[in-house]
């Protein structure tokens, strides 16, 4: 089901994409507007972007094996790092175009009133596909369909600022208002790439966006009768599930079924209260177990 959404929503981004992408590099140099050309470029990247997804979604569907014992969700983190290095990659170049036309000799013409016309378009379009990908996003609770819509989203804003300045280009008569645009637009995606980037750090960093789900493990146990002292919690996430590893103290004179009892019923509280939950283990001690090193986990605040 994941998958299947994954694979379809990237095929019609990588459609609409491209459809933008086109439009805007064809009427951006007929209308010689770098700022249109800016956005056509960053629309190309979106198309590779897609490309990206696809290619994901396949490996993604791989089954585990030997060497992925917990599959190949983590494909997902890793897409998402890349996608983010292709946004910075365009921003920069966007930058390098703009500065070269501002500081050339060569004389600047206004752009056509084109320009304006497919910006509108373009608009148009991302409001459309950012909807969608957001809508599937929030569906399959995918990372990359999230950073894509992100994307998606941010283009908006990067036209809707191509179209002010085009705008301003008109009413004021100056050229160089077309260049001065493109390089805050590149600005503008230089920031979206470093936040997608520190985002997909979450997942391959085996963390947690919000912390306070570590007090939601920590209630959860503590509700339970006979699970005494919840401590060396650890908290990762897989493919936007967590998978959650705790300790806990019973009594060590009762029997291994009464303690199974007990570990059952903390699992089943933390799964009530984090239901986004993918796998939980539990370790088992007897009442007054010293560790004197316990290098990974949390302890009770």
């Amino acid at each position: 089901m994941k998958n299947r959404i994954l694979f379809r929503t990237s095929l019609i981004s990588s459609v609409g994409n491209a459809f933008l992408a086109v439009a805007k590099l064809v009427f951006g140099f007929i209308s010689g507007s770098l700022a249109v050309i800016s956005d056509g470029i960053d629309s190309t990247t979106d198309v590779v972007i897609s490309v990206i997804m696809i290619f994901t979604a396949r490996i993604v569907n791989r089954p585990p094996d030997r060497k992925h014992v917990y599959g190949h969700e983590k494909a997902e983190s890793i897409a998402t790092k890349i996608l983010s290095l292709i946004i910075f990659y365009a921003g920069v170049q966007m930058i390098v175009s703009a500065v070269k036309q501002i500081f050339t000799g060569e004389e600047r013409i206004l752009p056509s009133l084109l320009a304006i016309y497919i910006t509108l378009i373009s608009i148009a379009g991302k409001l459309l596909l950012s909807f969608y990908q957001f809508k599937q996003a929030k569906k399959i609770d995918s990372s990359i369909l999230k950073a894509n819509a992100i994307n998606m989203r941010n283009d908006v804003v990067i036209s809707v600022s191509v179209l002010v300045g085009l705008i301003f280009t008109f009413l004021l008569k100056m050229p160089i208002l077309d260049a001065i645009t493109s390089i805050l637009v590149a600005i503008y995606i230089l920031y979206s790439a470093f936040r997608i980037f520190m985002d997909s750090n979450v997942e391959l960093m085996d963390s947690v966006k919000d912390t306070a789900i570590y007090n939601s493990v920590f209630d959860a146990a503590g509700e339970v009768a006979g699970a005494n002292r919840p401590h060396r919690v650890r908290i990762r996430t897989l493919g936007g599930k967590y998978i959650i590893g705790i300790d806990i103290e019973v009594d060590g004179d009762i029997s291994l079924n009464e303690a199974h009892k007990i570990a059952n019923e903390v699992e089943a509280h933390i799964r009530y209260k984090i239901p986004n939950t993918y796998d939980i283990r539990i370790h088992i001690e007897p009442i007054g177990t010293v560790h004197s090193d316990e290098k990974f986990g949390l302890e009770k605040q």
